[in-house]
């Protein structure tokens, strides 16, 4: 069975860093492209970035710059690095990976910026 459980997220000051994990399980994770998206209060999800198996990376347009996907192929962990945070990043951020046709998400971590 295929899992991702996160980790992470929690209070942080605009301009400061936080770093959300996600660990999987069930899947060849070496191979698989993993995706974090995250979902605004009374607003649609929203990628915010994507690493593919051999580590390429693509990013939304408004966290350039200050968010960073990496993943670790030992510990089947994938990472979401934000720095230089704004209010506007406060929301419920997922992980999600495309395996066999299926889609699996993580149960979400809530991300609070305040000032």
């Amino acid at each position: 069975q295929v899992r991702l459980v996160q980790s992470g997220g929690g209070l942080v000051e605009s301009g400061g860093s936080l770093r959300l994990s996600c660990k999987s399980s069930g899947i060849n994770f070496r191979l698989a492209t993993m995706e974090w998206y995250r979902q605004a209060a009374e607003k649609q999800r929203e990628l915010v970035g994507t690493i593919a198996g051999g580590g390429a990376t693509d990013y939304a347009e408004d966290v350039k710059g200050r968010f960073t996907i990496s993943r670790d192929n030992v510990r089947n962990t994938v990472y979401l690095q934000l720095n230089n945070v704004k209010p506007e990043d406060t929301a419920v951020y997922y992980c999600k990976t495309t395996w066999r046709g299926n889609d699996w998400w993580g149960q979400g971590t809530q991300v609070t910026v305040s000032g």
